[in-house]
């Protein structure tokens, strides 16, 4: 392991904006995050596999009005994001270092109001797995609250798709659909909108600068 890796995962453990769990060790701030982690309590939002936390960070600056996890099991990129939170002053993001799979082991019933999936690995051998999946959808299940949103945002036809087969198998509500999403933000009139899309990971913009087409679902489960 490089020396700045290992630098990473010795400050983040400095942080107060960051916390780390085993595996199927349950936080103490399960349902209650708001009560014990954030200083003033709103809807919260969920940043699954959140790399560097550009969205965490970019969606907390944008929406003083929710707070925000950013979720992922390397604590050298989460490190990145925890630094930019921590030296802008945000109190509405944090990072937790553990793995998605038991994701329904640190959050309480209703207690997630919003779900983003942002340029998840389309695992495609294994699509079980798959974040947007039925068996991942079920441990959402436990803790998002009714009519809570996923987000999918990503350039892989392969998980673009199979997100798209699930929505129709179970008979998810599509709230909105862009199978294109930078040729839809031509056309959009909503700010807000256009705002929200601004905000680019590390590996979207890679995958942009390529030619990649990003596409965007979002969609409630019941």
């Amino acid at each position: 392991m490089g020396k700045d890796k290992l630098q990473r995962f010795a400050a983040i453990k400095t942080f107060e904006n960051v916390l780390e769990i085993g595996h199927q060790q349950p936080l103490a701030q399960k349902g209650k995050w708001n009560e014990l982690f954030f200083k003033k309590p709103q809807p919260i939002v969920l940043e699954l596999g959140c790399g560097k936390g550009e969205y965490s960070v970019g969606m907390a600056e944008m929406f003083p009005d929710k707070n925000f996890i950013g979720i992922d099991i390397k604590g050298n990129r989460l490190y990145i994001g925890a630094r930019d939170a921590f030296q802008k002053k945000l109190e509405n993001v944090g990072f937790l270092r553990t793995r998605v799979d038991f994701i329904e082991d640190h959050f309480g019933s209703n207690e997630v109001d919003e779900i983003w999936l942002t340029f998840s690995d389309p695992q495609p051998k294994k699509p079980k797995k798959r974040l947007s999946s039925r068996l991942f959808i079920e441990r959402y299940r436990s803790f998002l609250k009714p009519g809570g949103i996923v987000h999918v945002k990503t350039d892989s036809d392969v998980l673009f798709d199979f997100t798209m087969e699930q929505i129709a198998l179970y008979a998810y509500p599509v709230l909105e659909c862009r199978p294109d999403l930078y040729a839809s933000l031509e056309k959009e009139n909503d700010p807000m909108k256009k705002a929200i899309f601004s905000i680019k990971t590390h590996y979207e913009t890679l995958f942009h600068a390529k030619g990649h087409v990003i596409k965007y679902v979002s969609f409630t489960i019941h």
